[in-house]
């Protein structure tokens, strides 16, 4: 029982802390130093909060019960990742690279039809042909990767696409999310 516990109640504490942070406030002050640290870094702000409460956890398997602290690090590992995604979850970035003999096409769909920004790479082929191509770059949210892929697919069923998970993202023409 104590680990379900552990583990749904790190799901409704990250739930409620990560609402907090949505909405500009705070549960205990860690939430400050996450915030500080992890524009700072690149670890997110349930990773660094997950941190803190290790090491409070150790000092408190030291005086109370190493049983209760393990626990307490259970609960604070689910939290961690719920609150990683409600922070950032929806809003998350994607880097996208994609390499395509129809790179007009599809830079031009990214720029009318998704709204974002595009850079665009020279690069020489490497594998079969020593070519010269176009090598597309874009940032998009998670919620617009599946339009991308299956409008590139039906463009292009033979594109090359590479994703990258973003960490964070400063500058450019990408809306960033607000922190207070």
């Amino acid at each position: 029982e104590k680990l379900l516990i552990a583990f749904f109640g790190g799901f409704f504490l990250g739930g409620g802390i990560g609402l907090a942070m949505r909405g500009g406030c705070v549960i205990d002050g860690t939430e400050v130093l996450a915030l500080y640290i992890s524009r700072n870094s690149q670890l997110t702000v349930g990773n660094i909060i997950l941190i803190l409460n290790i090491i409070i956890f150790a000092f408190a398997a030291y005086f109370i019960n190493i049983d209760t602290a393990l626990y307490a690090i259970l609960t604070y590992l689910s939290a961690s990742s719920i609150i990683d995604y409600i922070v950032n979850g929806i809003e998350a970035y994607t880097g996208v690279t994609i390499i395509s003999d129809k790179n007009e096409e599809i830079k031009n769909f990214i720029i009318s039809n998704m709204k974002r920004g595009v850079t665009i790479y020279k690069g020489t082929g490497g594998y079969l042909e020593k070519k010269d191509i176009d090598i597309i770059y874009t940032v998009v949210t998670k919620l617009e990767m599946s339009k991308l892929q299956s409008e590139v697919r039906s463009i292009d069923p033979d594109a090359f696409i590479v994703q990258q998970q973003i960490a964070d993202i400063k500058g450019g023409v990408v809306k960033r999310q607000a922190f207070h």
